[in-house]
């Protein structure tokens, strides 16, 4: 179920719009602290949320009562409203910001702290294929797959963890298929682990480093490299399995799309590519990407070459999924100018609106834009393991929060 929720002040007919989202990713492993305990060490307070999206959204609300108790005190009479709306459906399929606009009402103009500061004036397009092969034909061959769980990653998280399990026939003894698994893996510099199970079965793991699908090149996605290991060892025995004979042709582990000639970078940046999920359902094998596609890029332009290039391998097939058209607010708009003048003025910088390649509730509404809580040059920890933010940036946020609200309330 879709579940978003509001807090609103002021009076008047105009509504200015604060959209940010309460839900999280899963929390991964190898944390330092516990992922959901809100531990604070170092002025920083670590946990799965913290930067992406609650810990801004804290500093909205206590933002929010801010403006409200000056405008009290002194008597400032408001003709505008502003709400806060949270949603807990960003993270998957954003149902609960379509329930919203089904049924309440739409801010004129609004911002979303879910992002970077100065402000965030164009975030790309996001288009979601999946490449899918029944796999009914390969189960009676010498090696064949039985298992695949890659932890139920999220799409727009680079998996650190995918693993699958393979049973070979009697005549084939499953400790020569572990040794060719780690020639093929010392060759790849892959870190894969396996695991015998018993004299036919074999549990192959693959480890990588988790981040945000945003930004695949800081991380290593697991899922990648075990379907290459996959197509190499069976080739190896003569098995040509087309889903990952395309992936290795046309994918591989390169995140800008690059072997698929898509890559169009505008204003907005480079085109990118996250493996994000694979599964083996129903006799169907499943590979699920999730791209982040430049705003002057159709979306026709990759609809058309996975189609394409699927139509090349035999009982493979695609479907597309999870769409969202890209943000572009101009830099000379009054919400883009006023909110990077804002930033600008508080912290005594002087930095220009940027794109990314991430995806936020601003996207949902005309005439908003994402704005923080995350700083010029600061580490993006966003889905990553060991989450934080500081305390004092949180603190600086919130004081510029009261500024725009103050600004957009009175304008």
């Amino acid at each position: 179920m879709a579940i978003v929720g509001y807090i609103e002040f002021g009076s008047g007919s105009e509504l200015i719009g604060i959209i940010g989202h309460l839900d999280v990713v899963p929390e991964g492993e190898n944390w330092t602290y516990p992922p959901f305990e809100a531990k604070i060490v170092d002025n920083k307070i670590y946990g799965r949320g913290s930067i992406d999206d609650k810990g801004p959204v804290i500093a909205s609300l206590y933002a929010m009562k801010a403006v409200m108790d000056y405008c009290d005190t002194n008597s400032i009479k408001l003709n505008k409203r502003v709400r806060l709306i949270l949603g807990l459906n960003e993270e998957r399929d954003w149902k609960c910001i379509d329930y919203y606009k089904n049924h309440e009402e739409i801010p004129s103009i609004g911002f979303s702290p879910d992002a970077d500061f100065p402000c965030i004036y164009a975030e790309k397009g996001l288009i979601s294929p999946s490449i899918i092969m029944n796999y009914s034909n390969y189960k009676d061959k010498d090696i064949t797959l039985t298992n695949i769980d890659c932890n139920n990653n999220p799409l727009n998280v680079v998996p650190k963890y995918c693993s699958c399990t393979i049973k070979t026939k009697k005549d084939i003894d499953i400790n020569d298929v572990n040794k060719i698994i780690k020639n093929i893996t010392l060759a790849s510099n892959f870190n894969i682990v396996t695991e015998i199970i018993n004299n036919n079965e074999l549990k192959i793991i693959s480890h990588g480093i988790q981040s945000h699908a945003a930004h695949p090149d800081q991380g290593i996605n697991a899922i990648s490299r075990l379907i290459i290991i996959l197509d190499k060892l069976f080739k190896y025995y003569n098995i040509v399995i087309p889903i990952f004979d395309l992936f290795t042709k046309y994918i591989g582990i390169n995140f800008n799309g690059q072997k698929l000639n898509i890559n169009i970078p505008d204003e907005s940046g480079q085109l990118t590519l996250n493996v994000g999920n694979f599964y083996f359902e129903n006799n169907d094998l499943k590979i699920g990407f999730n791209l982040r596609v430049p705003i002057n890029t159709e979306f026709e332009l990759v609809e058309n070459k996975f189609s394409s290039i699927c139509q090349k391998f035999e009982n493979v097939h695609c479907e597309f999924t999870g769409i969202k058209e890209p943000l572009y607010v101009s830099k000379d708009s009054y919400l883009v100018k006023t909110l990077c003048e804002i930033y600008n003025q508080y912290t005594n910088s002087n930095v220009e609106p940027i794109a990314i390649g991430g995806a936020t509730y601003a996207r949902a509404f005309n005439n908003c834009i994402s704005f923080g809580a995350n700083l010029p040059g600061q580490k993006d920890m966003c889905h990553q393991t060991d989450e934080y933010i500081s305390i004092d940036n949180l603190m600086l946020a919130c004081n510029i929060y009261c500024q725009a609200i103050y600004k957009l309330l009175l304008r």
